[in-house]
């Protein structure tokens, strides 16, 4: 009878017995597959197929270049007075006094650029350094495309290449509205690395573009990203259509090009969105299908002529479309035309609907002002409005549009309140308009949904539903038909000192 302890001791030496007996047998013959030797081996990780830029770099760089702009800088010393210099330029102050001011600046100083001119001669007519940008060429003859703001107001244009070579250039036109310039450098002797636009390829969310240009006056800095939206509309005109990019974009990219993997240029670098200044990753960019158009005018006319209607437009939202009797919130309403537009001409009326152009439908007033922009000036062209609560046609004989429009008239002094009449139920108070031209608003509701439109005291209804009125009884019959005709809502022509407006107000005023 064993005891405990021998069983345990047992136990013990079968077990041992078992290990030396398959240690012996493996010692005997060849290792077994299924035993792995713990021998240490090197991490090997395959690593995704992420694409280089080092070939499309290599390529386009030399196309790149930096713009330095230098601008006639008048009456240097009468405007140093204003800066407590004592009647002394800011280039007679000592070296470190202007290091100081360059790098912290001061009210009304001087901008501080990486570059700066040679002394001289003080009085005015001087050149001075006043921008820096990028650019790139798109023809070996010379031709370059940048920013019209790096450009503006700009007298002298050098180009800087990647090698560090100079060249002067010369203007060869400037649009605004889409913030294009077209530079040109005369040099028979040379054939310059050009680049293409991608016009053809409609780019897409999440493609890759690298960015090339000269950030804070590095010179070519190379940056990637993607693309991560496109038809932005960043408030700078009425042609906003930009690529939003997440490449590192920052002062000094302007007017450098964002390629595709290809070597094309996608977009125009024009603007970033920055609390700081820098680059926070929000980018926009001309782009291709764009600048391509913009710049083949410059290159033959030096400007850029495009249609003219003549008519100030709204978005229109839901609230109006149900006041209108309109399907769908789309197309642009006019506010109202200029005096002596095509659009008057025409015969559009404030609070007519514009709904297409040619029998294309039009989305919203950018998109309206894009497709009158695309037409030669003395185009004719059929505009489809909606009115009265029906659609009509009118041909209009498109002008050209002027360098700057006047915007609609202001609004009269209201004067001394007379008799007062209430709409309690839109939450307004009013009175006849002094002029007998609408009603002047004496009172808003603070809690009222005329309130939360924006409606003021002291602007003026001048109709209601596209008809005049003049009395609060005049408004009340309006919106009575409005709700025979079973529509909700009613549109309100609001006229302020910043110009004339819609609003749709409820019908039912109970």
């Amino acid at each position: 009878m064993f005891l405990k302890n021998d069983r345990t001791r047992l136990k013990t030496i079968l077990k041992n017995s078992t290990a030396a007996g398959l240690a012996v047998a493996l010692l005997a013959g060849p290792v077994p597959a299924f035993v792995t030797p713990a021998f240490a081996e090197p991490v090997s990780v395959q690593a995704p197929q992420v694409p280089s830029f080092a070939d499309v770099v290599e390529a386009v760089q030399p196309a790149v270049v930096s713009v330095r702009v230098q601008s006639n800088i008048q009456n240097t010393s009468a405007r140093s007075e204003s800066f407590g210099f004592g009647g002394r330029s800011f280039e007679d102050l000592p070296d470190e006094l202007q290091r100081f001011f360059r790098e912290f600046g001061m009210p009304g100083m001087p901008e501080s650029r990486p570059d700066r001119s040679p002394r001289g001669e003080r009085g005015e007519g001087r050149m001075r350094p006043t921008s820096q940008g990028s650019g790139f060429f798109i023809s070996e003859d010379g031709y370059i495309v940048t920013n019209n703001h790096v450009i503006d107001d700009g007298q002298m244009f050098t180009i800087v290449m990647n090698d560090g070579t100079e060249l002067d250039a010369k203007l060869v036109g400037k649009d605004s509205r889409t913030d294009l310039a077209l530079l040109k450098v005369d040099d028979p002797q040379r054939k310059f690395t050009y680049v293409k636009f991608d016009e053809d390829t409609p780019v897409r969310v999440g493609d890759w573009v690298v960015a090339v240009g000269n950030p804070f006056g590095l010179g070519g800095t190379v940056t990637a990203g993607i693309i991560s939206a496109s038809g932005r509309d960043i408030g700078s005109g009425p042609y906003d259509d930009y690529i939003q990019i997440d490449a590192a974009v920052n002062r000094g990219n302007s007017g450098g090009p964002a390629f595709n993997l290809s070597g094309e240029v996608v977009g125009i670098n024009t603007a970033i969105f920055s609390p700081s200044g820098g680059n926070v990753g929000i980018a926009f960019a001309i782009p291709a299908s764009v600048a391509t158009d913009v710049i083949a005018k410059l290159k033959e006319t030096g400007t850029v002529s495009r249609g003219w209607l003549g008519v100030q437009i709204q978005p229109v939202t839901q609230d109006i479309a149900d006041s209108l009797g309109l399907s769908e919130a789309q197309g642009a309403l006019v506010v109202a035309p200029q005096a002596g537009s095509p659009g008057e001409k025409a015969g559009i009326r404030e609070g007519d609907v514009v709904t297409a152009v040619n029998g294309e439908p039009v989305e919203d007033p950018r998109d309206l002002a894009r497709r009158i922009a695309a037409f030669a000036p003395n185009t004719t062209v059929d505009v489809s409005l909606w009115r009265d609560g029906k659609s009509m046609e009118v041909k209009v004989d498109l002008g050209e549009l002027p360098t700057e429009q006047a915007m609609a008239g202001t609004s009269e002094d209201t004067g001394v309140p007379a008799t007062e009449q209430a709409l309690a139920g839109l939450g307004l108070s009013v009175r006849p308009a002094e002029d007998g031209a609408g009603l002047s608003i004496v009172t808003v509701d603070p809690d009222s949904e005329a309130a939360d439109k924006g409606l003021q005291t002291g602007e003026k209804i001048t109709s209601v539903n596209n008809q005049e009125v003049s009395s609060a009884a005049d408004v009340a019959r309006v919106l009575d038909q409005a709700k025979k005709d079973g529509r909700t809502r009613a549109l309100f022509q609001i006229q302020s000192e910043n110009g004339s407006r819609f609003v749709a107000l409820p019908v039912d005023q109970g």
